[in-house]
Formats: C-alpha cells, structure tokens, sequence
C-alpha cells in the first residue's frame, strides 16, 4: 500500500500542472506551462489568454504571440540561468511568467517582481535594446524585496552627492530613460534617478550584463561595492 501511494504522489507531482493547479501556486489566471525542467529549477509559464490582476484589476498582460515567445524565452532562460538553484531559493524567485503589453493602471512596465508569491512577469516585447539587462533589474527588485535590511535605503542615499534627491515614486518623474550615461555623474542611467530601489537595480543590471569594470566614477565604484558585499552576505558564492 505504502509504495502504491509513493508512485502515485511522484505522477502527481511529475506530470504537467493544470491552469487551475499554476493558479492554486501563484494566482495569476490564463497560465500555461512553457518550460519546468530546467537547470536551476524556475518553471516557466505564459499567458495562454490576456490576464488582469490585482484588488481594481490594474494589472494587465495579453498573451504572447508564438514566435515572439519562444525567441524571446530564449534570452530569457540565457540570462536567469546566471543565477543558480541556491541563490534563487534564498531570494525566493521560482516562477517566470511571460506574456505581452504589461501595464500598471495604463503605464507601461517591463516586469512585475513578487517575492511572496516568488513570481516575476515580464513583457517579452518591451524594447530589444534594453530587454536582457531589464531581466536582471527586475531580479534586484526580487532580491530587495527579500532582503530590506541588508540594502537599507539610507546607506545608499548617503553615497550620492548631498544636493541630490530621489523622486517619492518611479511614476511620479519623468526620469524614465534607460540610455546608459556618457557623463554618469552617480548613475547609469535617467530612470537610476528616479527612486533609491531603481537606482539600485539599475547597478546591478550592469555588473550582471557587463561586469564590474574600472571607471572614474567614485560614486558608482561606491554603489557598486555595496551591491556586491550584500549580495555576498546572502550568498557568498555569488559571482558577477
């Protein structure tokens, strides 16, 4: 009896999941599975139909033309398998959603990170030109979300010029650009402007996609180490 409840508990948890089970895990409707076997176990899904989202359904995504999806889904996996099983599990990201025209009260956005539900949705069509360094900018949100303490907003402020301020909210400036600085002054780009959480993932973004490179920049060098040091502090193995 006991090894006939073992079998039947290892076909139920092998075999593919449900839209109603994907919901059951993460609550986003009109999911269908893209790819669950993969090297650092995330499990990706994509938006069979259009979806809205939460309490005034403010958050929409629309299903993915095919083509687009399995070219991009290949960047996708390309980037997010720089991160390994351990460190996602201790950032707690597990499920990738793909779909189309991601929005937020009708402003556009290249992902929504949720570390509770260990969820990131990305719109694979946002801008080709930024699109691989957007992944790892919503992964820094994840690891933020997760880890307050460790990247205090306070300790970062610090490390800017004295005269400079943030804006309340990433939505509340015009400080959208993502066009990578000449001049960069202590920041990136325009949008690392915006709020202390952008201006951190943005950092991250490029060590990940570039490296952390020399550069005349005191005030970056500054933003860099603190990045990487707390990273350190919630995986030592970690590696730019």
């Amino acid at each position: 009896m006991n090894l006939f409840r073992l079998i039947l508990l290892f076909f139920i948890f092998t075999s593919p999941l449900k839209a109603n089970a994907i919901y059951n895990l993460i609550k986003i409707p009109n999911l269908e599975i893209y790819e669950i076997n993969t090297k650092n176990k995330l499990k990706y899904f994509y938006a069979l139909n259009s979806f809205r989202l939460g309490v005034e359904k403010n958050i929409v995504c629309l299903n993915p033309d095919k083509k687009m999806l399995d070219e991009k889904y290949k960047v996708i996996y390309k980037n997010l398998n720089k991160y390994s099983y351990s460190f996602l599990k201790k950032i707690n990201l597990k499920y990738i959603v793909m779909c189309e025209n991601l929005s937020i009260s009708g402003i556009n956005t290249a992902g929504i990170p949720n570390n509770i539900m260990k969820t990131l949705i990305l719109d694979i069509k946002f801008d080709k030109k930024y699109f691989e360094r957007v992944i790892h900018h919503e992964v820094f949100h994840i690891i933020n979300d997760s880890y307050k303490k460790i990247f205090n907003h306070n300790d970062w402020i610090r490390l800017n010029n004295k005269n400079f301020k943030y804006a309340e909210c990433s939505t509340c400036t015009e400080k959208l650009g993502l066009d990578i600085y000449k001049k960069t002054n202590g920041f990136f780009t325009e949008y690392s402007q915006s709020t202390v959480s952008e201006d951190m993932a943005e950092v991250f973004s490029h060590m990940i996609i570039k490296g952390i490179k020399a550069t005349n920049d005191p005030i970056l060098k500054k933003k860099e180490y603190f990045i990487k040091t707390n990273l350190l502090k919630i995986d030592n193995s970690f590696k730019f």
